[in-house]
């Protein structure tokens, strides 16, 4: 595969900041994007921010269209140069906001998924390095310095072909995310049916609560619960546990802070287990692991007593929204009582039920993100192979 040098600035055909608007919490209209849209390298529309806005007219220029690229250039030197390429959802209009670029190719010369690849290199990345500017808290990229930063690369048809085996393995690591995101949206909802409506099937097979099931006062939860009923604590149903530094060796258990996981180590201190953030910004967030794994020294361990029961605790907890209850003087912070005090309403029957089916579901989206690290591997180490000719392929495969 024959490379060929070109500087970027002649590869595009825009490069500029986006509109200056200031972004407002609880508002609506059409959305913008912020650096947050940019984060775990993917275009995130759960993060776009909104300003009220409801009239494109006088944004039309700043409109996003299908491959633009969108790249970070003020930012922590980690993250300085991080870029994602938008996908248009049908015809969806999303403003290009302010303290992001946003990047055309010329289709001619450079492929944009291609370009998208390509920033991800190690090569790219220290490119970055040698022009960017830093500051105190942040480091940031003039427009003129990337566009005369010199990139090698091989012919368009030959882009295309590279391009088609890292946008497969993309795409299926995305639809693997979309099922997760559906299977867990599917045990939250049996489980606010069951334990939150009390619409669970009675003998009969129908809603419990619906038709006309007996529903009684209970003065632990204020609320009433069905008649057979009965009210736990953390006694009967978990135990918890602190997490500890976490292990600098790496390895094949995943270790979990407030924020969820955050690396692999070569140890554990918990089996299968519930993760609570319990100080910082990440206090109150709930994650599992299906796996034995590390708890990091700022999250709490919740290890139900009946292991088969964790999906029932896990949406139990969410729901009791713990960043509500957090205290401490400094900082918001979660203790042990915080999680002794809270107070479930069980049926062992409805309980087993549950977690017979919502443990299907979560052994299906532990397969899948199982199944996504594999991908992110091949495509990372696939990657430079692809970009420096190391790999030949047959141009067939841009077929497939």
């Amino acid at each position: 595969m024959e490379l060929k040098k070109y500087k970027l600035g002649d590869c595009l055909t825009m490069i500029e900041n986006g509109a200056v608007i200031k972004q407002k919490k609880n508002a609506g209209g059409i959305p913008i994007t912020r650096i947050e849209t940019l984060s775990n390298d993917r275009f995130n529309r759960d993060r776009l921010g909104y300003a009220d806005i409801f009239d494109e007219s006088s944004y039309s220029h700043f409109i996003l269209d299908d491959m633009d690229l969108i790249m970070s250039h003020i930012n922590s030197r980690t993250f300085l140069g991080r870029t994602v390429i938008y996908r248009k959802h049908g015809d969806e209009k999303i403003i290009h906001g302010m303290n992001v670029l946003r990047l055309k190719t010329d289709i001619k010369v450079l492929n944009p998924l291609y370009a998208y690849y390509y920033f991800k290199t190690n090569g790219f990345r220290t490119a970055i390095d040698h022009i960017r500017k830093d500051a105190i808290n942040q480091s940031s990229l003039a427009t003129s310095d990337i566009k005369n930063l010199e990139i090698l690369i091989p012919s368009i048809e030959e882009q295309s072909v590279i391009v088609s085996i890292l946008d497969n393995l993309d795409r299926k690591i995305a639809l693997n995310r979309s099922i997760n995101q559906n299977l867990e949206a599917l045990a939250k909802q049996l489980y606010d049916y069951w334990f939150v409506q009390f619409d669970f099937p009675d003998e009969n097979g129908q809603p419990y609560k619906s038709n006309g099931g007996k529903m009684v006062w209970n003065e632990y939860l204020k609320r009433e619960i069905p008649k057979d009923w009965f009210v736990a604590n953390y006694k009967e149903l978990f135990t918890i546990g602190n997490g500890k530094t976490m292990p600098q060796i790496y390895g094949v258990f995943p270790a979990y802070g407030g924020n969820g996981k955050v690396k692999d180590v070569g140890e554990s201190n918990y089996g299968p287990c519930i993760i609570i953030g319990r100080v910082g910004a990440n206090c109150g967030s709930i994650h599992y692991s299906k796996v034995p794994c590390w708890v990091s020294d700022n999250a709490i361990a919740v290890c139900p007593i009946i292991d088969s029961w964790q999906p029932y605790l896990y949406y139990s907890l969410k729901l009791f929204n713990l960043a509500k209850n957090k205290g401490g003087s400094s900082q918001p912070l979660i203790t042990h009582m915080t999680l002794k005090n809270l107070y479930f309403p069980i049926s062992k029957e409805i309980v087993e039920k549950y977690a017979c089916i919502a443990n299907c579901l979560q052994n299906l989206i532990h397969s899948n993100q199982i199944e996504i690290i594999q991908l992110t591997k091949q495509r990372d180490k696939l990657l430079p192979l692809l970009m420096n000719g190391q790999v030949s392929l047959n141009s067939d495969l841009s077929n497939g």
